[in-house]
């Protein structure tokens, strides 16, 4: 697989594994098949995981490390600080103090059985709390060695710049996908103009650019789409207007529609890494076989067209959810 850089120094390959799915939010999971998962991603090409403290919590980040133990691949592990909640509640809190991200790296490390991260990015930020603060205690564990590169989540372009004056910024990872736009207007052209590398996260719109979901949908326990207002019935008899675009779009390119979701984003810009997530053998295949498939600029522009005539409707989150969002 090609590789792409996020930042000056982080090389990575040019799709990268979310493995959050792996441990909740998405319903049921095997640890076993979670492991063959990443196995075989990295038999495909992929060397670049992504994760964070607060998936399980802390499931997520053993499962890696369970996994680093058995591979000697060179892999690069990016995860994230700063949201904390308690096991089985979506409620969450915002911590940013330097004392906390000290702390959080520590106990992530261990968890990953590494003493070194190659990208550690702050989850969300807590506006109460000073950016530059946080940023100096990470760049002190960039000079420590215990981290490579500091990312940020869900950023507004001010704080994006407030932070790359304190300490380069290798990445931000935000949502972005074909129902997910609102990037494009501010924090994408800053990571360019400042030499960042854009991680989108849900680049398959948590599902739905699959065309695998309609207003009928029954979500099983333990998914928490089942409470996001963009996936409600009313949402989704609506939304269905955009994964019919896609769905003939894809039929046209000859390829399934999370392929040309994909691809649409490779085809953004060579300093995009998406990270789609998937917990299945079946989907980790066909998400790096979009890898292989190019669009034109004329095909791009052809598909932007039409789905700009269709509104998206529904917040991305719940209010609690929300929280950090653009800060």
């Amino acid at each position: 697989m090609k590789t792409r850089q996020l930042g000056s120094k982080l090389n990575v390959s040019m799709l990268g594994l979310g493995c959050m799915g792996m441990s909740e939010f998405y319903g049921s999971h095997d640890d076993s098949v979670s492991l063959r998962v990443m196995a075989r991603a990295v038999e495909l090409g992929i060397d670049f995981f992504d994760t964070a403290d607060m998936y399980g919590p802390h499931h997520n980040e053993e499962l890696i490390g369970r996994f680093l133990k058995e591979t000697k691949a060179p892999l690069k592990i990016a995860t994230k600080f700063g949201i904390n909640r308690k096991p089985g509640e979506y409620k969450r809190t915002i911590e940013n103090s330097r004392q906390y991200a000290r702390q959080a790296c520590e106990a992530s490390l261990k968890r990953l059985g590494l003493d070194y991260i190659d990208l550690y990015y702050v989850h969300r930020v807590n506006p109460a709390q000073p950016i530059e603060d946080v940023m100096g205690e990470l760049s002190l564990l960039v000079e420590e060695g215990k981290i490579g590169n500091i990312g940020l989540c869900e950023v507004s372009e001010k704080t994006l710049r407030r932070a790359h004056a304190v300490h380069p910024i290798a990445a931000v990872q935000t949502e972005y996908s074909l129902w997910s736009r609102d990037v494009e207007e501010a924090i994408l052209p800053t990571c360019r103009e400042l030499g960042i590398g854009f991680v989108p996260y849900s680049p398959l719109g948590r599902g739905f650019l699959t065309g695998s979901f309609n207003s009928e949908t029954q979500f099983e326990e333990g998914d928490f789409r089942a409470n996001l207002p963009r996936f409600s019935k009313e949402a989704l008899q609506v939304n269905e207007g955009i994964t019919k675009v896609i769905v003939e779009a894809a039929a046209q390119k000859q390829c399934t529609p999370a392929q040309l979701s994909l691809a649409w984003l490779l085809a953004k810009g060579d300093d995009i890494v998406p990270i789609p997530g998937t917990k299945r053998l079946r989907y980790l295949e066909e998400n790096i076989a979009a890898t292989e498939i190019a669009l034109s600029s004329e095909e791009v522009e052809a598909l932007e067209a039409k789905l700009a005539l269709i509104s998206v409707v529904g917040e991305r989150y719940t209010p609690e959810g929300m929280k950090g969002l653009n800060a």
